[in-house]
């Protein structure tokens, strides 16, 4: 299979002279396309400091990261822009919609950036949007949707490019559990329907159970991985909150 994202002895340290804290530590894999992993450890494991290297929104200490074979580390800022509008795609805990555009226009701006037909911006938010079941709501603004709709309003912007592999950090965070869920197995359809390869940072083993592969983070390293293999949904639940217990804290706390 093709591989999506490499990432080679990744270290991303803080601070100055006698003060340095190592936000991650030497931390190595892969993602394979069509994948859909989880990244998981307490607060301050570090594992939001990996998708922030990952999304090039934080440099590197040292280290490589290859996505689709090419080395962001190594990118130019301008590059790095452009890459990053063209082969990522990102949904946040907060949602980062712009209160000032329909959810349509949330959708469709990155393939108005990127001077799509307005015939092809229209068939893709269509179809993206009948997905993730928010035909109903494309002609409204962020403040008049649930925390649910912004998410999968969210989830939409993040699919229509087309991206190399979509990053998502805590996206049920900010959702009640009914809400969680349909973002959840929108994001489970995203996978098995449209091949999208998604990389998720979560605290919350119920979410963590609907990836194929979770790469466990304690103190900066990589602590653990489980594949779910021919495990259903609830046995990989409970075998991530074994995991859970030796890593010596409640995950779901943030």
């Amino acid at each position: 299979m093709k591989k999506i994202l490499t990432v080679e002895h990744l270290q991303k340290y803080y601070g100055g002279k006698g003060s340095i804290t190592k936000a991650v530590d030497n931390i190595s894999f892969s993602v394979e396309e069509g994948e859909y992993i989880g990244i998981m450890g307490a607060s301050g494991s570090g594992k939001t400091t990996i998708l922030n290297c990952i999304s090039t929104i934080d440099q590197v200490t040292s280290g490589n990261i290859y996505i689709e074979e090419q080395d962001v580390t190594a990118m130019k800022r301008m590059d790095l822009s452009r890459f990053r509008r063209d082969k990522l795609g990102f949904i946040f805990q907060d949602f980062n919609l712009l209160d000032t555009m329909t959810a349509y226009e949330n959708i469709a701006l990155t393939l108005t950036i990127q001077k799509k037909k307005p015939d092809e911006v229209r068939m893709k938010v269509a179809e993206v949007a009948k997905m993730l079941n928010i035909e109903n709501v494309l002609n409204k603004y962020p403040y008049q949707l649930s925390g649910g709709q912004k998410q999968r309003v969210a989830a939409a912007r993040a699919l229509i490019g087309n991206p190399s592999i979509i990053l998502a950090d805590e996206p049920t965070g900010s959702l009640d559990s009914r809400a969680a869920r349909v973002m959840l197995e929108c994001f489970k359809k995203m996978n098995e329907t449209m091949n999208a390869t998604i990389l998720m940072v979560t605290h919350d083993p119920f979410s963590a159970s609907y990836c194929q592969r979770i790469l466990f983070i304690k103190d900066g390293k990589l602590f653990n991985e489980l594949m779910k293999g021919k495990n259903d949904r609830k046995e990989f639940f409970n075998r991530i909150m074994e995991v859970n217990a030796l890593l010596g804290g409640d995950l779901n706390v943030d």
